[in-house]
């Protein structure tokens, strides 16, 4: 397990155009600019979904939005293709902007990302002609996908929804359903690919923080337990900034939903000649995630997991254990119901010199990218 973040203030945006050429089944130019309106109210994350989107070259983002009134205002003003549209926005939530927008602005596409997971939100968002939903703890990976589908013409459901019965969202916008041939995640295919084991790269400390800040909130406001292996410090900052998010901690760790681990002492408990012992692992990780099932709540309860320790042996010069951890981690995702993100605190420099252990770590996970730009799924 390792660092995530979900947000950078150093991640670079790209908006540079590309020459139109062969037109794809949705009567669209596939490399004319695709113009983005992004709406969000917590800036770090807006922050992050125009500096993925930026990773693009044909997606220019052309106006930001931190609430509902000022997204509708925008939108009519931009006509955008595309608008990022949050729910949960102060003066206008985002459903009822949506609402006005498709009003105001006839051929702008919708995509929702929200910390929402339930099924009567997702099945509204929907209903208004949104053609895509994602749950914001998975948007590192799906976010890019749902806006290559809704590009298309087609309708993407993230891969945490896969639970939801959408099939009465209708729109003349999506003329497939979401289980016809050529969606992008079919209900099948999200069935047999539940694993999330997920690595962000970041080149600073503070943007681990807020990301790390950012995927636990959300997880427990989802009812999911968490489990968080870090440094003391870390714990500490993690703490007060969950508590100035409005997060009732206490109330978590007393309810057994928030672990926070000492990273040290939990690589102390599997470690043996510099390399993780298999055995010892994972009964270690199961008895964490089984403690930490037992506590979350909601009618599909669910564990997220993320923390240091693999980062922290790289950092130690041990490299081929933090990749054999990494491996372990990923059958646990594979095995359980569990949501593992890892992030790495990497300089450029140090990712050119080991690109060798980089490639290696990418390879252990089902989704990678990173502020280079690189980006990869499996």
């Amino acid at each position: 397990m390792l660092r995530l973040a979900q947000g950078s203030s150093r991640l670079v945006r790209s908006t540079r155009a590309e020459t139109c050429s062969s037109t794809g089944d949705s009567g669209m130019s596939a490399w004319r600019m695709f113009r983005v309106l992004v709406v969000e109210d917590y800036e770090p994350f807006r922050r992050f979904v125009c500096s993925t989107l930026g990773t693009r070259p044909e997606l220019q983002i052309v106006g930001e939005a931190s609430d509902g009134l000022e997204a509708v205002h925008k939108a009519e003003e931009l006509q955008p293709d595309l608008i990022v549209l949050d729910i949960g926005l102060p003066t206008l939530n985002g459903i009822e902007a949506a609402r006005r927008i498709r009003k105001l602005s006839h051929q702008s596409k919708i995509i929702f990302v929200s910390q929402e997971s339930s099924a009567d939100v997702v099945q509204e968002a929907l209903s208004l002609g949104a053609l895509g939903y994602v749950v914001k703890t998975h948007a590192g990976s799906e976010l890019l996908a749902a806006v290559e589908a809704v590009r298309q013409g087609r309708q993407f459901v993230g891969s945490k929804l896969s639970g939801h019965n959408c099939a009465d969202a209708t729109d003349a916008q999506a003329p497939q359903s979401l289980t016809q041939a050529g969606s992008p995640i079919t209900w099948t295919e999200k069935r047999e690919s539940a694993r999330n084991h997920e690595v962000q790269f970041y080149s600073d400390d503070a943007s681990f923080l807020v990301g790390l800040t950012r995927f636990i909130e959300a997880a427990l406001k989802s009812g999911s337990a968490v489990i968080v292996v870090a440094t003391e410090a870390h714990r500490k900052s993690l703490i007060q900034k969950l508590q100035a998010h409005g997060v009732e901690i206490g109330v978590a760790v007393e309810q057994g939903r928030y672990l926070p681990l000492d990273v040290t002492e939990t690589l102390s408990t599997f470690m043996g000649n510099d390399l993780p012992d298999p055995v010892r692992f994972l009964k270690v990780a199961r008895d964490l995630v089984a403690a930490a099932a037992k506590a979350a709540k909601g009618e599909n309860p669910r564990v997220a997991a993320c923390g240091e320790c693999a980062h922290m042996l790289w950092a130690q010069g041990k490299a081929d254990a933090s990749i054999q951890l990494e491996h372990l981690w990923d059958e646990i995702a594979k095995t359980y119901d569990v949501d593992i993100l890892c992030g790495y605190v990497l300089e450029g420099f140090q990712r050119e010199q080991e690109s060798h252990i980089y490639e290696r770590i990418c390879a252990e996970h089902s989704a990678a990218w990173s502020q280079w730009g690189r980006s990869k799924q499996r």
